[in-house]
């Protein structure tokens, strides 16, 4: 069994060089361009974060660490891979996840892994800036409603609980991995939400660290200790099994190199994704892991010379129920002034959704408003 740990630079867009991106699907709406509109209301335990990231003032989707097609509705194919039609015995205890990112008027598409009766877990990076999310389970084809419990965004991982699904039976696992053992990894391969496909291969290396770079921002995330394959996995993978010869499951796909026809895949190991998981649903919140998801006032700001400035305000959000309009200038939240887009980002963020807050802001007259709302639910960080 290899122990040496290999540390890689990779990044997410295609290149004359490998490159590795996370595996999920996402297509995104491109509206008219914006001033760079950040969106603190998403933001929940980390203050720069913003679904809003822009590319030329382009809102992209934050489900899929920027993907190689951002802002495209083009989905990933299976064409010239090495992957069949997973059959039902691969399929038991799989499932499809669908991510509504609203922020971007977008979606993502990745799979998961049913642990229990009604939970399923699958990567962060799938249901990253999600307003909803729905599953589909891979051997009945019934779609259910699914709740974001926590996630993890460091090591990558979500923990969902379906809403009114019957019982499903879990998968089995096996923590035992060794270089050469023949896996298949099985997933929504292209992320059309049809049939998973199922791609064999075999364990290359263990204990695999990748960075995994966004070109988009600039910003990278590592992936440590990770089981490295030779299968064919591609976008809509994440979230999926890698099973072994038994058809147990020894972990869960999250990323692949890109930019050349020899596809290495990478998974997190099983271990690792159930005891995060576990303090994930023990409600422990702390470092790189947050329960549940944020509160939300639904507007996005603009930093300007008179402070952050509203750019745009949700239809039927709190903001809206204030008379909140583009324009508008915040001054203060529950009394504490606010001078730039990341603080109020800062003072939305620390609330739950169900808190209410008091909002102070300047008019297009100039004069001063103010009003109490209820955060709605914001979208997972």
């Amino acid at each position: 069994m290899s122990t040496s740990t290999t540390s890689r630079t990779w990044r997410t867009r295609a290149a004359a060089t490998a490159a590795a991106s996370l595996l999920a699907v996402t297509a995104v709406a491109m509206p008219a361009a914006a001033a760079a509109p950040r969106h603190p209301d998403a933001v929940q335990a980390d203050s720069s974060w913003s679904p809003y990231a822009t590319q030329g003032g382009y809102p992209y989707g934050r489900g899929y660490y920027g993907s190689e097609l951002p802002g495209s509705t083009t989905a990933t194919t299976t064409a010239g891979l090495d992957v069949t039609t997973a059959t039902a015995e691969q399929s038991a205890g799989l499932v499809l996840v669908s991510s509504i990112l609203g922020y971007e008027q977008g979606e993502a598409a990745g799979s998961g892994i049913v642990v229990d009766s009604d939970t399923i877990v699958t990567n962060h990076h799938v249901v990253e800036g999600a307003t909803s999310v729905e599953v589909t389970v891979a051997t009945t084809g019934e779609t259910y409603d699914a709740t974001v419990v926590g996630t993890d965004s460091v090591r990558d991982i979500a923990v969902l609980q379906l809403d009114d699904a019957p019982a499903l039976t879990p998968v089995t696992t096996d923590t035992d991995v060794a270089v050469g053992d023949a896996v298949t990894a099985v997933g929504d391969a292209g992320g059309d939400g049809s049939d998973l496909t199922a791609a064999a291969g075999t364990v290359t290396a263990l204990r695999e660290t990748i960075d995994v770079q966004d070109e988009q921002t600039g910003g990278s995330t590592e992936l440590a200790r990770l089981i490295e394959i030779d299968a064919d996995i591609i976008g809509g993978d994440s979230g999926g099994a890698l099973l072994d010869a038994d058809g147990d499951v020894v972990g869960m796909n999250v990323a692949a190199s890109s930019g050349t026809s020899d596809i290495t895949g990478y998974v997190i190991p099983i271990a690792r994704v159930l005891r995060i998981a576990d303090r994930i649903l023990a409600g422990d919140e702390g470092g790189s892991v947050v329960i549940g998801q944020g509160g939300m006032l639904g507007i996005s700001t603009a930093d300007t010379t008179s402070g952050p400035t509203v750019a745009s305000v949700v239809t039927d959000s709190p903001a809206a129920s204030l008379g909140l309009e583009a324009g508008d200038v915040i001054t203060s939240v529950d009394g504490t002034t606010v001078s730039t887009a990341e603080e109020l980002s800062d003072l939305i963020g620390s609330h739950d959704a169900g808190d209410r807050v008091t909002v102070t802001w300047t008019d297009a007259s100039g004069a001063s408003q103010s009003g109490t709302a209820t955060l709605a639910e914001g979208a997972v960080q």
